[in-house]
């Protein structure tokens, strides 16, 4: 037995509790940061995949309008400007397509919580729970 265990077994009771007070303030707040982190973490991810997918639409509009250019001009003059605007228009949904995949391998990353802070907090409401049924 260590010298810190055998001196909680000979402090009063008031100091025990004391000290288990101080100890889970201290231990709910630096879950609370943890927590926060991961959110903070979360929320990041959420922005860029938002900003991504919003980038694809973006592009696939874009693409749309050269294609729908290119059907025109194919119709209305029959001439190699229709091939230009078709390749310009599927190098941009290409790009589109792209962004898409990148859009979603970050929406992928966002964590719907803060589970490793919940897991934590409930292990350590467990131990105290066991430790108040030991002393009691």
């Amino acid at each position: 037995m260590s010298s810190e265990t055998g001196q909680a077994a000979d402090a009063p009771l008031g100091e025990l509790v004391s000290q288990l007070s101080a100890q889970t303030s201290r231990l709910v707040r630096d879950e609370l940061r943890l927590a926060q982190k991961e959110f903070q973490d979360s929320a990041r991810h959420a922005g860029v995949g938002a900003g991504l997918i919003s980038m694809a639409g973006l592009l696939a509009l874009f693409g749309a309008l050269a294609l729908l250019a290119a059907a025109i001009a194919a119709l209305a003059l029959v001439l190699p400007v229709w091939a230009a605007a078709l390749i310009a228009g599927a190098v941009l949904l290409v790009i589109a397509g792209m962004t898409a995949l990148l859009s979603r391998a970050q929406l992928e990353q966002v964590t719907p919580a803060a589970p490793e802070a919940v897991a934590s907090v409930k292990k350590d409401i467990h131990e105290v729970k066991g430790a108040a049924h030991v002393r009691g």
